[in-house]
């Protein structure tokens, strides 16, 4: 299934070297997108950087997209995205961002068009709290992080 995104490059930006955001295979569920630098970008160890993508984007209403990393530079590279899986707004109209962090023990040099996240478009429900004086109860309670051993 198909779901119509609006995408505008954004002017004075290095974009015409860059692709579209793409699905690299015929079952992917996100779309690699690439780095828009004027200049290579080196994080070191513990670092974290915002990397520009030279676009903004019009989400339908009733979805959001999701900032991930990318496996490959995860692995190799310890290289993530700092609040994964990041969020864009349907209201959202700014540049897309990609915040990375270096979780790895070398420095890591990103390069214009380079491949450094994946975008994920997925549908939003949102929640309508009720107040009540008590919890339904469950078998596990309120057990929480470890409960149920290591």
């Amino acid at each position: 299934m198909e779901k119509k995104v609006e995408f505008l490059w954004l002017e004075g930006r290095e974009t015409e070297t860059l692709s579209l955001p793409a699905y690299e295979t015929e079952g992917a569920a996100g779309m690699d997108v690439a780095a828009c630098l004027d200049a290579d970008c080196t994080i070191e160890p513990g670092d974290i950087v915002l990397i520009p993508t030279g676009f903004a984007l019009a989400i339908p209403t009733g979805y959001e997209i999701q900032v991930r990393p990318r496996s490959g530079l995860a692995i190799k590279h310890g290289l993530t995205v700092v609040n994964a899986p990041g969020t864009i707004d349907a209201d959202y109209r700014g540049e897309v961002g990609v915040g990375l962090i270096n979780l790895g023990r070398q420095a890591v040099t990103i390069h214009h068009g380079d491949r450094i996240a994946q975008l994920v478009l997925a549908p939003v429900l949102q929640a309508r709290w009720t107040v009540v004086t008590e919890l339904e109860a469950t078998e596990r309670g309120a057990g929480g992080f470890g409960h149920t051993g290591v």
